[in-house]
């Protein structure tokens, strides 16, 4: 559900928009939203950055989150990918917001408790707090983590899981490999097409052909197709690629426990 609803509307008369006087206006919006990162403020409060089905990347400060078992019991909502309904007041100032009211939107029954699945929406949280920057709706992408994420949720065959996602979350972030060139025998990373000719940038032809598998994997697909060996190195195309193709991206902090589960 989204809903956005202006507080405080007289401030958008003509008459009173002295720009000394003017008052910001504040929208209460209603929407579904990803927790992507937390960050601890001072002793006591938290700063939450979350994805949100109506207006993109938002972060939002909780004031006074370590103190009291009420507020206690509010920092579960704040795991990694947990997808929440949230209530909150909004300046779009690119400032921090606040949240109004909060609940479980989806409640997750294995991802936070299974080690394997946590250690995952943990790397990928990370990734995408790298990966998105823009204050800006993206729905499609927002439904496509939504569905993915309750698929692993429910699913226990879930070792490619991350590659997966990785890969297919590079569509809606415009730089998806180009597949109509992919039986000729390399794959050039900066341009993100497929070779006959083996450039610097390109990868060579056995991780092309890996590349090629993960690009026609599904979920649904078998998920034993590769070796542990063959995931660290798809592991280690796909953090490339995003390199190649994100200004500013960082390698996960969590890539080496993600290694460690996976070993």
């Amino acid at each position: 559900m989204q809903n956005s609803q202006i507080l405080n509307p007289k401030s958008q008369n003509p008459k009173s928009q002295n720009p000394k006087s003017q008052i910001p206006i504040l929208m209460l919006v209603k929407t579904k939203a990803i927790v992507i990162s937390t960050l601890k403020f001072q002793e006591k409060s938290l700063i939450v950055k979350c994805f949100t089905q109506s207006h993109g990347l938002k972060s939002y400060f909780v004031r006074n989150a370590f103190s009291g078992k009420k507020n206690n019991q509010k920092i579960a909502y704040f795991q990694p990918l947990s997808i929440l309904e949230i209530e909150a007041v909004h300046k779009n100032k690119g400032t921090l917001e606040h949240f109004k009211e909060i609940k479980t939107a989806i409640p997750f029954q294995t991802i936070h408790l299974d080690i394997v699945k946590s250690t995952m929406v943990l790397f990928l949280s990370e990734i995408l707090h790298h990966a998105i920057h823009e204050e800006e709706q993206n729905e499609d992408l927002f439904k496509y983590l939504e569905t993915a994420l309750q698929w692993l949720d429910t699913h226990n065959e879930t070792s490619n899981f991350h590659l997966i996602l990785m890969l297919e979350i590079t569509k809606f972030l415009g730089f998806y490999p180009d597949t109509s060139d992919q039986d000729l025998p390399f794959f050039e990373m900066n341009e993100g097409v497929f070779s006959l000719f083996q450039a610097i940038s390109c990868l060579s032809e056995h991780e092309s052909f890996l590349l090629k598998k993960l690009i026609d994997l599904r979920l649904d697909s078998d998920q034993k197709v590769f070796h542990i060996i063959e995931r660290q190195i798809l592991l280690k195309i796909l953090i490339d690629y995003y390199s190649f193709h994100l200004d500013g991206f960082k390698k996960p902090k969590s890539l080496e426990i993600l290694k460690e589960v996976f070993s």
